[in-house]
């Protein structure tokens, strides 16, 4: 089981706000590893045992330089709620960019948008066998 993935952001209190409000992950971590560098890690709230999120801010111009483009503009990341209209709600209060309308399809209803650095992310309510 992949347990933790890297997201590179360019400021960890910025992107932890994103996160937890605009995406509704909860805070799971948040620790100093040194005076530049923190240890901060999210979980989408309704997570049952998939991957967290560490939250890395850039520390060198090649890192900063993926911010927002870690797959090249491909989707790179997958949410799953249980309540798709109530998600989709939250995050266009905080104003997330969604690049397309819902849609359903035969797996459940999906709508893919652009986090607050630009990466592409797929939001998926399965449908029930």
């Amino acid at each position: 089981m992949i347990s933790l993935v890297t997201i590179v952001d360019p400021d960890y209190d910025e992107a932890i706000a994103h996160f937890t409000e605009a995406l509704g992950f909860t805070l799971v971590e948040d620790r100093p590893v040194s005076p530049a560098k923190r240890w901060v890690v999210v979980r989408p709230a309704a997570s049952a045992g998939g991957a967290s999120v560490l939250l890395a801010k850039g520390a060198n111009e090649l890192q900063r330089s993926r911010v927002g483009s870690q797959t090249g503009d491909r989707v790179a990341f997958f949410l799953e709620t249980y309540d798709f209209d109530e998600s989709v709600a939250r995050m266009r209060r905080h104003g997330v960019e969604f690049l397309e309308e819902p849609r359903t399809e035969v797996f459940g209803r999906v709508v893919q948008f652009r986090d607050r650095y630009g990466n592409r992310w797929d939001l998926i309510q399965r449908s029930t066998p």
